[in-house]
């Protein structure tokens, strides 16, 4: 049998402002927005590199998301700060309707 790679599921491309933080220290958390979301995780910017497997807390700051997700990759960007794939545990998120009020998506 072949062994899937790649995403499980196709990213939608939408900018939603979140707070992320760690799950050892709540209080240094950082104000940041999503490139791409789906239900599985998203991809997010931020100012400080992440560690790969990290746990961080995933709040949305418009809609009611809150998650723990693991930090599946951490990538330095041009302009220094880093992109970073979140993978969410134990739940399935829903970007519809009110929990994206307010975001914008990417053209």
């Amino acid at each position: 049998m072949a062994e899937r790679s790649g995403r499980l599921e196709k990213r939608i491309r939408l900018v939603v402002p979140v707070e992320i933080s760690t799950l050892q220290d709540p209080s240094a958390s950082e104000r940041t927005s999503t490139e791409n979301v789906c239900s599985l995780g998203v991809r997010g910017v931020s100012e400080r590199q992440k560690e790969l497997n990290e746990r961080l807390m995933v709040r949305s700051l418009v809609g009611d998301l809150r998650a723990v997700a693991r930090v599946v990759y951490c990538q330095r960007l041009f302009d220094g700060r880093f992109g970073v794939g979140m993978q969410f545990l134990g739940i399935n998120a829903k970007w519809s309707g009110d929990s994206i009020a307010g975001a914008r998506p990417i053209r």
